[in-house]
């Protein structure tokens, strides 16, 4: 058990997301049904922390897109908080140099989920997982964590580049988001 970490957990917290005591399960963020707003933001970034701490960083991952598929109000009173963008970076950099659960490979998550988008906002969450995706190439090790080919192939999949995603969310997504995106593409944070 690492040093400063409570027994029910396996990772210490992430510093971009939510702090958690507990762990918690799915029903934190199904409670919220169809409404997809800044309360369940919230929660899904809570329940991205439980499942890292719970030393599941893919499982984390998958509730980071899950609060970039939330409606959150413009302006500068919006609940934005903490950054999805530097909590996927951090997670990615902590759990790829150490024994912190199962990873997956984010890289080909992303480009998957980019290609076979659909539901509400489709467009801007298409653009996020690209981004992502670029993300996930700039900061985990070379030839570990390769596109899936396949896919490319066998659909002619274009993949758009970093800055075509970014100016997308800048076009499109929350206020402030394209910078915390480049924040996180530009100067990753480092394990706290």
């Amino acid at each position: 058990m690492p040093e400063g970490v409570p027994h029910d957990f396996v990772n210490p917290p992430c510093p971009w997301l939510p702090v958690v005591e507990r762990r918690h399960d799915f029903t934190l963020t199904r409670r919220h049904g169809g409404e997809r707003g800044a309360a369940f933001y919230q929660d899904a970034l809570i329940f991205a922390q439980s499942q890292w701490r719970g030393g599941k960083p893919a499982q984390a991952i998958l509730q980071l897109d899950k609060a970039w598929g939330a409606d959150l109000p413009e302006g500068p009173g919006r609940a934005v908080d903490h950054s999805p963008y530097m909590a996927l970076a951090w997670i990615m950099k902590t759990a790829a140099v150490g024994n912190h659960g199962y990873l997956g490979n984010p890289v080909r998550h992303f480009q998957h989920l980019a290609s076979r988008m659909s539901g509400p906002r489709t467009e801007i969450r298409t653009w996020r997982a690209w981004f992502c995706m670029h993300l996930a190439e700039r900061l985990l090790p070379p030839g570990g964590f390769p596109r899936d080919g396949r896919q490319l192939a066998r659909e002619g999949l274009f993949i758009p580049s970093i800055g075509c995603a970014l100016a997308h969310l800048a076009r499109t997504g929350w206020p402030g988001e394209a910078q915390d995106a480049r924040a996180a593409f530009d100067d990753p944070p480092t394990k706290a």
